[in-house]
């Protein structure tokens, strides 16, 4: 069937929207969404500019959310009307994720980052030639094919065109707090960088129980909303001379049990790693091209630090999404204050606000007549 898709068709090349991309037929354990909105990720970003190719043309968007419209023979726990949210997609059989860590599957790349469906078929065409996809999912399209793992469902009393965005980055940042970090009540954490995956790591050391909260960023208006969203403590590391001694300042000289870093920014991410207390663990989880510089005798050894890689939060979707959803109905997790609305035509410059900074979480209208 023909569907419209923002594509790219080019390294660096701004999206076009095409009404003649062809769109994979249902297989038996896919479901074919409909798609209501989709929020737009740094990860998009890095693709369409190519520090990471898949390849091109290339139709991009992982944060999708939608409704189920049909469903294969072998699909079990979706069916036709159900909302859900679209997230990466794990192969479910290998060694990592009958150990329970999707995130870790074996399979990841080449089902997520591969450009194809796991069997090596096209996901979209235009005119008979191959369109890349991205995460099996690409929910930069009115109309999307995935493998029943991809789908998580949500409650249909929720507004929808809110939650797409829970598939990554809110999950991407909580998960790497409450999955990977673990922090106990009386803990403490410090947030460098307020985007969307900062603030929601920072969200999930409050509802942890941390005591001190600390949100760097250099933008006063992101620092403002972190502290109504629970920050105990904020800092303009711009307007700051030495961030590693403010937040030392913070914490009675000591650092703080662990730190969270989504610029990727190398002297940042170094900062997250000296602003450690004695045994705290630093998790770096930005896409970057960047390094870091590690003091492997003072840092890891003497001081028993710890830095550690996320991928995705370590979530299980079917599971994180949920928690996340019942957080938010409690009023622990307002996700989206983060959010703004642009209509599906307007991606460039959704795209665009979020680069500069101007949005946080760009969320894009795909189906206008949607009724909440």
């Amino acid at each position: 069937m023909k569907i419209k898709a923002a594509v790219v068709e080019q390294q660096g090349a701004p999206f076009v929207i095409k009404d003649n991309i062809e769109l994979a037929p249902l297989h038996p354990d896919d479901v074919q969404v409909h798609m209501v909105a989709s929020g737009i990720c740094h990860s998009d970003e890095a693709l369409r500019k190519g520090d990471a190719i898949i390849g091109y043309p290339i139709v991009l968007g992982h944060e999708g959310s939608g409704i189920i419209e049909k469903v294969g023979s072998n699909v079990q726990s979706l069916k036709v009307g159900d909302h859900v949210v679209l997230s990466f997609y794990a192969c479910g059989i290998c060694e990592n994720c009958l150990k329970g860590v999707p995130t870790q599957c074996l399979n990841y790349a080449e089902n997520n980052l591969s450009g194809v469906r796991p069997d090596g078929s096209s996901h979209f065409t235009e005119n008979d030639h191959h369109v890349a996809d991205m995460f099996d999912q690409s929910s930069f399209t009115t109309t999307t094919v995935v493998r029943e793992r991809n789908a998580v469902k949500v409650p249909d009393d929720l507004d929808l065109r809110k939650l797409g965005p829970l598939g990554c980055r809110y999950v991407t940042g909580s998960g790497t707090v409450l999955n990977t970090l673990r922090p106990k009540p009386g803990d403490t954490i410090a947030v460098f960088g307020t985007g969307a995956v900062g603030l929601a790591a920072m969200m999930a050391g409050k509802i942890s129980g941390c005591t001190k909260v600390i949100a760097v960023d250099i933008i006063d208006d992101r620092l403002a909303l972190a502290k109504e969203l629970g920050a105990t403590d904020t800092i303009n590391s711009r307007q700051t001379d030495d961030v590693v001694a403010a937040i030392q300042a913070l914490t009675n000289g000591r650092g703080v049990n662990f730190c969270v870093d989504t610029t990727g920014i190398t002297p940042v991410m170094e900062d997250s790693i000296k602003a450690l207390c004695q045994g705290g663990v630093s998790a770096t989880i930005a896409v970057t091209p960047n390094h870091i510089d590690l003091d492997t005798w003072n840092d890891l050894c003497v001081n028993d630090k710890s830095v550690v890689g996320v991928n995705m939060g370590d979530s299980i979707p079917q599971i994180d999404v949920p928690r996340l959803i019942e957080f938010y109905r409690q009023g622990m997790f307002p996700f989206d204050k983060t959010e703004k609305f642009y209509q599906f035509e307007d991606i460039n410059t959704a795209n665009e606000a979020s680069i500069k900074g101007e949005t946080i979480k760009p969320v894009l209208i795909i189906d206008p007549d949607y009724q909440f």
